[in-house]
């Protein structure tokens, strides 16, 4: 009896000890779930929303870029692209194979698919191919009762509609690189393009524009149900460019097949007309990607389609730079306008002779003569006297030797030597005869088209350091009014210098016996000012002077002289300034002067016309292609 007293008395110990510890465990469950349940249900009613809805990024549409009269150079259209979802498919390879029966879909493009197929969720949309055709897509849709989970999907692209005209102006779109992350959230999007050249890529920031926002509503894998809100995000800035692309088509057909450069410039107020280089490409192919072959094409011709020559083309400037030296010489008094060199077709330094480009020479020769006749002795002459140090800080007052400052990506510098520069790079001392020969755009001496299109419009404006551009200051400013040419800096060179170089370039162009006469423009009120270059490439061998030098149609093309010519005009109110290099040309009296004079007269008319019809050149109308 006492025996089953005490096990009953056990019992109810562990009985009690047992419900006690389910209480405390009840109450503690009942204290976490008000906790949860009252007081953070607000937190995590939010997370639980934030995971019911999904905010996603919207690309904006990119900005337009339009020339000066609103021509549109790049704008955007229907990007139709056809994608796959993986879950309403039996079988991917069956369905990329009945649409490789449609349409062309590579093994390239297969790879890819299976490849981001395994990375992302079996019901994310996948792009098999983008930029279709009308035709393309009207073939997919047509038979999408055989083709389980292929969509069409609609997007922007960039397009331009010159092709090839200005792509150097332009540049190009293309999808970011890992390098090119900058942080901002659209660069993160599929399909997402930035500027990868030209003023797409200068002014990237501003065409971009900002992203809108879509919030979708997500089932718990992430399966959109249904989009609950839309915000459109902000387009990116209209883009207007100096340039007339009127002049711009003109250029470049009168340049042709030459593997050549033309700048032309307003002198006052640094807006790029032309800015055209030859040949050129289809930026519309790097937007919807390059085959292999079109790569080669573009990448081993000899005539350097991809390179922009008038920003990035360094060549000797030739004669052209006898400009620079006749100013630095009257600026230093080591000269008059009335010294007179007799021109023999050579004449000697030490046991070296330098020649004339005329063998039999020019005779007696002033300041002005030598210009229009371009006489070397006149100017190796002009060049003993003055020294090379004092010729090179003049060129680089007139934009040589350094870049130009365009808004433009890729220019180089070109080089003014001195002695300093070639004891570091060559690790050689100068020697005298180098001082005659720079000083006639020969030897290390380079410069681009861009530049010789600068040093004439400082010239012709009077002395001012005017800096040319290719956009108009409003990207930035939208109060911005064009600068005029008081409020550049000025060169500090005196008027009467630069008279007596421009009455030179007159003669030049205007006088018979001017190396440019030929060219010369007849119409009364545009008068061009000129100045021509020859820039050898290969040394000439006193075997070929005794000879006979070949004509330079007789060499192989690159070993032919590079054609130049530098202009400005009206003569009597100068408002541009153009350069033009024809890359082993041969002439520049022939070749460069020739399609100076056209395009000039080009440019005087279409100003005209702008008078004529009281339209101001920088009013836009604004048209779309």
């Amino acid at each position: 009896m006492y025996h089953d007293n005490d096990r009953s008395k056990m019992f109810s110990r562990r009985a009690l000890m047992l419900g006690g510890g389910k209480a405390v465990l009840v109450g503690a469950l009942a204290a976490r779930m008000y906790y949860l349940q009252v007081m953070e249900a607000d937190k995590y009613a939010m997370e639980a929303e934030d995971n019911r809805v999904s905010t996603r990024l919207l690309a904006p549409p990119r900005g337009l870029i339009l020339d000066r009269s609103g021509i549109a150079m790049a704008i955007n259209q229907h990007n139709y692209r056809v994608m796959v979802v993986a879950e309403q498919t039996p079988s991917l390879d069956y369905t990329l194979n009945a649409l490789a029966r449609i349409i062309t879909v590579s093994d390239g493009d297969r790879a890819r698919i299976h490849k981001e197929v395994r990375r992302r969720r079996s019901f994310v949309p996948i792009s098999v191919r983008e930029n279709l055709t009308w035709e393309e897509v009207a073939r997919v849709e047509v038979n999408a009762p055989d083709l389980p989970g292929i969509i069409i999907d609609v997007g922007q692209s960039r397009s331009y509609p010159l092709e090839s005209l200005g792509a150097h102006i332009l540049g190009y779109v293309s999808a970011v690189s890992e390098t090119e992350l900058t942080g901002d959230p659209l660069e993160e999007l599929p399909g997402f393009r930035i500027g990868k050249g030209g003023v797409e890529r200068i002014y990237d920031m501003a065409l971009r524009g900002r992203h809108g926002t879509s919030s979708l509503e997500v089932n718990a894998v992430g399966r959109v149900i249904r989009e609950l809100e839309r915000k459109e995000g902000e387009p990116g800035v209209d883009l207007t460019l100096t340039l007339d692309m009127k002049l711009q088509e003109y250029a470049a057909q009168r340049l042709g097949d030459e593997s050549a450069a033309v700048v032309v410039m307003d002198i006052h107020t640094g807006d790029v007309l032309v800015l055209a280089s030859t040949p050129s490409f289809d930026p519309n192919s790097f937007n919807r990607g390059l085959s292999a072959e079109e790569w080669k094409d573009l990448s081993t011709n000899p005539r350097s389609p991809l390179s922009n020559k008038a920003i990035a083309g360094q060549f000797a400037p030739g004669s052209t730079f006898k400009l620079v030296t006749a100013l630095a010489a009257l600026e230093a008094r080591d000269i008059t306008p009335e010294m007179r060199v007799f021109c023999s077709g050579h004449t000697q330094l030490g046991s070296i002779k330098f020649h004339c480009w005329k063998k039999e020479g020019h005779g007696a020769q002033d300041l002005i003569s030598g210009i229009k006749n371009s006489c070397d002795v006149y100017f190796y002459e002009v060049a003993r006297r003055t020294g090379f140090e004092k010729i090179a800080e003049m060129a680089k007052r007139f934009g040589m030797g350094a870049p130009t400052g365009v808004d433009l990506p890729g220019e180089r510098p070109g080089l003014i030597p001195n002695k300093e520069w070639k004891k570091k790079a060559l690790k050689q001392p100068w020697h005298p005869g180098e001082t005659l020969i720079n000083a006639i755009g020969q030897g290390y001496v380079t410069a681009t088209p861009m530049q010789l299109a600068v040093m004439t419009a400082r010239l012709a404006n009077g002395g001012f350091a005017v800096i040319p551009h290719v956009a108009r200051d409003q990207i930035v400013d939208k109060t911005a009014r064009p600068r005029t040419a008081p409020s550049w800096p000025s060169l500090q060179v005196s008027r009467q210098s630069l008279a007596l170089v421009r009455k030179g370039m007159f003669a030049v162009s205007n006088e018979p016996g001017g190396t440019a006469y030929r060219a010369r423009i007849t119409q009364e009120g545009m008068w061009l000012s000129g100045k021509t270059g020859s820039a050898q490439v290969r040394r000439i061998t006193m075997r070929e002077r005794e000879t006979g030098v070949k004509k330079n149609d007789q060499l192989p093309w690159k070993e032919r002289d590079h054609a130049l010519f530098v202009a400005y005009a009206p003569e009597e109110n100068p408002r541009y300034a153009i350069a033009v290099v024809v890359e082993h040309g041969g002439g520049g009296s022939a070749v460069a002067a020739p399609i100076a004079r056209d395009i000039m007269i080009e440019v005087q008319k279409r100003d005209l016309a702008r008078i004529a019809t009281n339209t101001p050149a920088d009013s836009p109308d604004l048209r779309r292609f």
